[in-house]
C-alpha cells in the first residue's frame, strides 16, 4: 500500500513539474505578477524565429466601458515609429535618391537652421546633429495643432549647440527633419510613404500613421496613474505634431512582422541592414534610430536591439536579439508598471 501512494506522489510530483515547464509559463507569471502588484495592462508577444512563444493581452482597453485588451488592440508605438522613418530613409539611399553623407541643405534647401549645411543624413539618424533639444517638454508641442513645416521652423532649426557627430542627445527633432526629407524626395506625404513602403507589402493591417481626428476601431485608451496607483484619463495632446518621430499605432503581432521583415533582409539589403544596426561607442551605441549593444542577462551576454517609446500613458519596449533571432515586445496603455523592467525580467527568462 505504501509502496502504491508512493508512486502515486511521484506521478503528481512529475505531473506538477511538467506543468511549471509548459512553454510560456515562465512568462505568463511575470506578466501575471506585474498585472497584479503594479495594475500593468498590455499585450506581451514573445518570438523565436518569428513563431510566437508566448503572447498574452491583460487588461483594458477601455475603462470606462470596460472593453479589454486583445491581440488586435492597437497601441500608440510612439518613438518606434523612428525605426520606420530610418528603414524609409535606408530604402531611398538603396535607390540611389539620397546619400547619407549629404547635408539637411541639399534635400531641403528652404531649411533656416544653422544645420543646413553642417549636418549630414547620418547624424539625424544617430540624433547626433548638434541641433538644440527645442521640443522636448514644450506645452505648445502638445497642446497646439501644428503643421509639420512650423514644427521644423520652431523646433528643429534652432542653433546648434554641440559638433555635429561628436555628442548624442536624443530628441523628436532629427526624425521630423527625416521625415520631411522623404516627402521632398518621393512627392507624397509621410503617411502614404509608409503604407506603401512598409504596412501594406507586409500586410501591418492593424498599423498606421494616426491623427487626432481619425477614428481608429481598436485603439485603446491612454491613462495615467498618481501615487496610490488611481488610474487617471491621459492628458490630451495632439499626437500628429510628433510626425515621422512617433506618430505610429500598431499591434504586437503587427510589430513582430515588421521586426521580422527588418531583421531578416525583407525590407532592405543584408548590408544595408548591418549598416543600420552599426553601432556607435562614443555615441552610446546608437545605431540607425535604435541602441546596438552586448548586453548580460543572467549567464548570457548577447548582442540586442533595444527600442522604446514613450508618449504620457502610452509606453512601449521593443527588444530583438539579433544572433539568436529572439523578439520581446511589451506594449502598454498607462503608466502604472515599468514596460522596460517587464521587458527586462522577460529577457532573462528567454535567454536563460
Amino acid at each position: 500500500m505504501k509502496h502504491i501512494s508512493f508512486i502515486v506522489f511521484i506521478f503528481i510530483t512529475m505531473q506538477a513539474a511538467g506543468q511549471v515547464a509548459q512553454p510560456g509559463s515562465k512568462f505568463a507569471a511575470i506578466v501575471a505578477n506585474y498585472a497584479a502588484t503594479k495594475g500593468f495592462s498590455g499585450s506581451v508577444l514573445v518570438a523565436h524565429k518569428g513563431k510566437i512563444i508566448f503572447s498574452k493581452n491583460i487588461g483594458l482597453a477601455n475603462r470606462q466601458d470596460k472593453i479589454s485588451i486583445s491581440p488586435v488592440s492597437k497601441f500608440k508605438i510612439c518613438s518606434i515609429t523612428k525605426t520606420f522613418t530610418a528603414t524609409i530613409i535606408l530604402q531611398l539611399m538603396e535607390e540611389g535618391k539620397l546619400d547619407l553623407n549629404q547635408t539637411i541643405g541639399s534635400y531641403l534647401p528652404g531649411y533656416n537652421g544653422e544645420a543646413r549645411d553642417k549636418v549630414a543624413l547620418h547624424q539625424l539618424l544617430t540624433y547626433s546633429s548638434g541641433i538644440e533639444n527645442a521640443d522636448q517638454g514644450s506645452e505648445a508641442m502638445y497642446v497646439l495643432q501644428m503643421p509639420v513645416d512650423t514644427i521644423i521652423a520652431r523646433y528643429c532649426s534652432g542653433k546648434l549647440v554641440t559638433v555635429p557627430g561628436k555628442q548624442m542627445n536624443y530628441k523628436n527633432a532629427e526624425y521630423i527633419i527625416l521625415g520631411k526629407i522623404i516627402e521632398k524626395i518621393t512627392g507624397q506625404p509621410y503617411e502614404i510613404v509608409l503604407n506603401q513602403r512598409i504596412l501594406q507589402p507586409l500586410k501591418m493591417h492593424n498599423s498606421g500613421y494616426l491623427k487626432n481626428k481619425d477614428i481608429i476601431v481598436g485603439l485603446v485608451s491612454n491613462y495615467l496613474t498618481d501615487s496610490t496607483g488611481k488610474f487617471y484619463n491621459d492628458d490630451p495632446y495632439w499626437i500628429e505634431n510628433f510626425y515621422a518621430s512617433g506618430s505610429m499605432y500598431s499591434t504586437a503581432q503587427d510589430l513582430l512582422q515588421f521586426d521580422q521583415a527588418l531583421f531578416t533582409n525583407k525590407l532592405l539589403k543584408k548590408e544595408t541592414v548591418q549598416l543600420m544596426i552599426t553601432s556607435y561607442p562614443e555615441l552610446w551605441g546608437v545605431a540607425y534610430s535604435f541602441w546596438v549593444n552586448e548586453q548580460q542577462f543572467g549567464n548570457t551576454t548577447t548582442l540586442v536591439m533595444d527600442r522604446r517609446g514613450s508618449i504620457s500613458g502610452a509606453n512601449t519596449a521593443w527588444y530583438h536579439f539579433i544572433k539568436e533571432n529572439k523578439t520581446i515586445i511589451v506594449f502598454s496603455n498607462s503608466n502604472a508598471a515599468d514596460v522596460v523592467e517587464i521587458r527586462e525580467k522577460i529577457a532573462a527568462a528567454l535567454l536563460n
